[in-house]
């Protein structure tokens, strides 16, 4: 089986299109789609674009929809350096300024939620509505994360990943060509029907990161943090709407959103794992067009 390519993959989303755009010195990768009011949507680790392409089309009716392979991510340029989320909300940042865009709102799933935090303290005059989706932004509370489960806890699993992707050189030695297996066991655990990835999403998803360069870049966005927790503690509360969308039982947003948003809500959606839009599409879609229309 060979993965498709983007050209393949947004062929069958009706409407959209590929472009590759130059911005802060990298090149990212969109695909663009829709009229209205833009809305952003920025994918986490270890997905690309394709991770909303479940929504995206019926998100296309109400606006200018872009999906954004992040720098490191996917199509996108994976510079040696840069991956700090203050440079990388830059690069969205500019990316707004390219489109002559006034004001638009971003979503931001796993890691990306912490660009869009970024974005939205930085640059408050071009964020009119924040979403963050199943994780909070970092700060020093995440190495208060356990990476290994109490004695005698039978958890089904704990994010050793956010360690393991912060040593430098050996990931990609070991899942060069194999990311496949790690990809397959978070898929597996991270949500409540392992069947709404299917063989050709996870090969999507395996394809890009079975490379080294892009285990090496997407590692680096995990490197940052040190410098991520420094930068967090400058941003002032955030005075847009915010928007938290949670997996069932996840907590993590009821807690952090108090701390930096001063107008949020946050809505779970049942019967999901973390991998909410490819899990439950129509319930995020119906959760993003409540906040946004």
């Amino acid at each position: 089986m060979i993965s498709s390519t983007d050209e393949q993959l947004t062929s069958q989303l009706s409407g959209f299109t590929n472009q590759y755009i130059d911005v802060n010195g990298t090149t990212l990768h969109v695909v663009e789609g829709g009229q209205g009011e833009p809305l952003l949507l920025l994918p986490g680790w270890p997905q690309t674009w394709w991770a909303y392409h479940k929504v995206m089309p019926a998100l296309a009716a109400h606006f200018k929809v872009l999906a954004i392979d992040v720098r490191g991510m996917g199509s996108s340029a994976k510079p040696e350096s840069g991956y700090d989320k203050k440079n990388m909300a830059l690069d969205v940042y500019e990316l707004i300024k390219h489109y002559s865009f006034d004001q638009v709102s971003v979503a931001g799933h796993d890691i990306s939620a912490t660009i869009v935090h970024s974005l939205a303290a930085q640059y408050p005059q071009a964020i009119k509505k924040a979403i963050f989706i199943d994780t909070p932004p970092i700060d020093e509370n995440i190495h208060r994360l356990p990476m290994l489960p109490p004695f005698g806890n039978t958890a089904p699993i704990y994010p050793w990943w956010l360690s393991f992707n912060q040593v430098e050189d050996l990931p990609e030695k070991l899942l060069e060509g194999r990311s496949r297996i790690l990809l397959d066991y978070l898929f597996d655990n991270m949500t409540a029907d392992r069947s709404s990835l299917s063989a050709a999403d996870r090969l999507v998803y395996s394809t890009c990161y079975d490379r080294a360069e892009s285990i090496r870049a997407a590692n680096k966005w995990y490197q940052a943090f040190p410098q991520d927790v420094v930068d967090s503690r400058s941003y002032r509360k955030l005075t847009m709407p915010v928007l938290g969308i949670t997996s069932h039982g996840n907590t993590m947003l009821d807690h952090a959103l108090p701390m930096i948003a001063e107008n949020f809500i946050v809505r779970q959606i049942t019967g999901s794992g973390h991998f909410i839009m490819e899990e439950k599409p129509n319930e995020v879609i119906e959760a993003l067009k409540d906040f946004l229309l």
